[in-house]
């Protein structure tokens, strides 16, 4: 169903479980979509269009803890996000399917934090995008002071949409009046507020060093894009050398060149992939 200020999305129940959508066919890999912080799966629609056409297996796009249709949390870690989608997925992909995690941000530190295996599931390769590696002071002072404040209200959508979108640093590449914007606010008349939860940004500041000194999957890719103000990568580079520069991108190289993001897929795809055998002499 199409949401739109007529028709505002209803605040997520505190049931059990992720809100969860699927695609593809019944064999093969399994890729788990990730999406960013304050943002919903919805955002890697483009990205599943490519999918669609060339991925080999399925795909799972949850919507995390606290945002879109899933349930918030009482108290938010990135440890207990990971333990969250984990479970999600271990109920949908049986044991010995390779899995494979793409992440945005937030969801690009939870693909790195399953990929230490300490959830439960072996991941055969990641991707993270825009994964911050510097952090200020006044940076991680500014989370605690959003995720600690009360839930904002605002008297209008676009006024709800503008925090959301500024926010989640999607300002620049998504206007209001994108299908985007319809799951990410909820209100009628002159109340208007975020879906997703302001109190996740408590999960603080991340780790890179340490999550990449714990990734035990196959195969790592960090990308970040070019104009990326948030993950600066020259910050990336220094922390990872190997690290991927989306050219001509910002802080969501999946939405503005989703070709882009296939190429790091295909290689960790290829990656995983049993070599071919040498030709016997004759």
């Amino acid at each position: 169903m199409t949401m739109s200020p007529d028709n505002p999305p209803s605040r997520p129940a505190a049931s059990r479980g992720l809100h969860l959508r699927h695609g593809g066919g019944p064999d093969g890999p399994v890729l788990v979509l990730l999406h960013g912080g304050l943002g919903d799966g919805q955002v890697w629609q483009a990205v599943e269009e490519l999918l669609r056409e060339r991925w080999p297996g399925s795909w799972l796009v949850p919507d995390l803890p606290g945002h879109g249709r899933s349930p918030r949390l009482a108290h938010y870690s990135y440890g207990r996000i990971a333990a969250e989608v984990a479970n999600a997925v271990a109920e949908q992909v049986p044991r010995g399917v390779p899995v494979h995690v793409l992440g945005h941000s937030l969801g690009g530190v939870v693909a790195l934090t399953l990929a230490s295996g300490w959830f439960g599931i072996d991941v055969t390769t990641v991707c993270a995008i825009g994964v911050k590696p510097v952090w200020s002071t006044d940076e991680q002072d500014l989370m605690t002071t959003v995720a600690a404040a009360p839930a904002p209200v605002f008297a209008t959508r676009n006024d709800a949409l503008g925090f959301v979108l500024s926010a989640a640093a999607m300002s620049d590449v998504v206007t209001t009046d994108s299908p985007l914007c319809d799951s990410l606010v909820i209100g009628d008349g002159d109340e208007w507020e975020p879906v997703a939860d302001p109190a996740v940004l408590s999960v603080g500041a991340s780790d890179l060093p340490g999550l990449i000194a714990a990734c035990k999957a196959q195969e790592i890719v960090l990308a970040a894009g070019e104009h990326d103000p948030l993950c600066r990568p020259s910050d990336l580079v220094k922390a990872y050398p190997e690290a991927t520069v989306v050219a001509g991108t910002g802080h969501y190289p999946h939405l503005q060149s989703p070709e882009t993001i296939w190429s790091s897929l295909d290689h960790l795809l290829q990656s995983t992939l049993p070599a071919e055998p040498s030709a016997l002499p004759t």
